[in-house]
């Protein structure tokens, strides 16, 4: 899915000479830099969230546990990089079962931190929306619900990845054994990420609704942290899922050319994903403080209405 490796499916894309070691080009280094400044600037900044859990005082306590696990999900990616980035320079040199592991990792780290991004949305409607409360067992179930998701979602990743030799390199990357197999894997991961994005910007776009009926709940800064939200998530993504249809539709044309450039532009694109672990923790931990207001403000309307409903009409005959 998400890991920065040479992607290798059932198209024999050979070229004549072998290349200098290390062999450095565009495609290269812009994947390096990016992950790069991920690595240095998303760690920090999760190990920041896990510890020092800004704005989280005023939170429910499923709001705290979900923000605590997108941090764990971020970082159990942004820890590997260093491992695919010197992958990237130097080719793969740590083992098959390294190159298998480390990758379940990172899917396992990817599904969890959109699945919780998925349930945060859902959680935060229900709060500020319904004023829904959940039990102690209801969050114990979520969480358990969740990773077990995430390590069920990651399974294929142990079968389709291998090592190939290419040109000079040992790359840790995708070998489908079949056309089929490579389509079905790409079209699952590209579809259960639309999804996700489709039920995250409803949700939201639902709450900001609700939120500005009233003018008293109305709040610039809500609305440009939804946009934020929305905005970030399909910008960083969309090109990496563009990239998994346009290689779907090169296996299933059996154009060479396509595939290509497919091959080309997957590390880029792989590496804009990482940005994500990066911004989720400002997007949904010390901005959440936002999110608390907007429900006082709810529940103090709410008792203004219940008294003014209650309080009898003096003037009344």
């Amino acid at each position: 899915m998400e890991q920065p490796n040479a992607t290798v499916i059932a198209f024999n894309l050979s070229s004549s000479g072998l290349l200098p070691y290390p062999y450095w080009n565009y495609k290269t280094v812009i994947p390096v830099v990016v992950l790069s400044l991920c690595c240095i600037l998303g760690v920090p900044g999760n190990i920041g969230v896990i510890l020092l859990k800004p704005n989280w005082h005023h939170l429910s306590s499923l709001s705290q546990i979900l923000m605590l696990n997108l941090a764990i999900s971020d970082m159990l990616c942004l820890l590997t990089l260093p491992l695919w980035i010197y992958s990237l320079l130097y080719g793969w040199s740590f083992g098959l079962v390294a190159c298998k592991l480390l990758a379940y990792l990172v899917y396992c780290g990817i599904w969890g931190s959109q699945l919780t991004m998925t349930a945060l949305s859902i959680q935060r409607y229900l709060t500020v929306v319904r004023q829904r409360r959940f039990s102690q067992m209801q969050k114990r179930v979520l969480l358990v619900l969740l990773w077990m998701a995430a390590a069920i979602l990651s399974i294929p990743v142990l079968v389709v990845r291998q090592l190939s030799t290419d040109q000079r390199w040992i790359v840790c990357g995708s070998q489908y054994f079949s056309e089929t197999q490579g389509v079905i894997v790409l079209l699952a991961e590209t579809l259960f990420a639309f999804f996700s994005f489709c039920l995250i910007a409803f949700l939201y776009i639902r709450l900001l609704r609700k939120v500005n009926q009233a003018a008293f709940f109305k709040n610039p800064q809500t609305t440009r942290l939804v946009t934020s939200i929305i905005i970030s998530f399909l910008v960083l993504w969309t090109p990496f899922h563009i990239i998994n249809v346009l290689g779907v539709a090169a296996m299933c044309l059996k154009n060479k050319s396509l595939f290509t450039f497919c091959i080309d532009t997957w590390d880029i694109v792989k590496a804009l994903t990482f940005v994500s672990s990066c911004l989720n923790p400002f997007l949904y931990a010390f901005t959440s403080k936002t999110f608390f207001t907007v429900c006082q403000q709810k529940k103090q309307l709410q008792r203004q209405e219940l008294q003014n409903t209650q309080t009898p009409d003096i003037n009344r005959d």
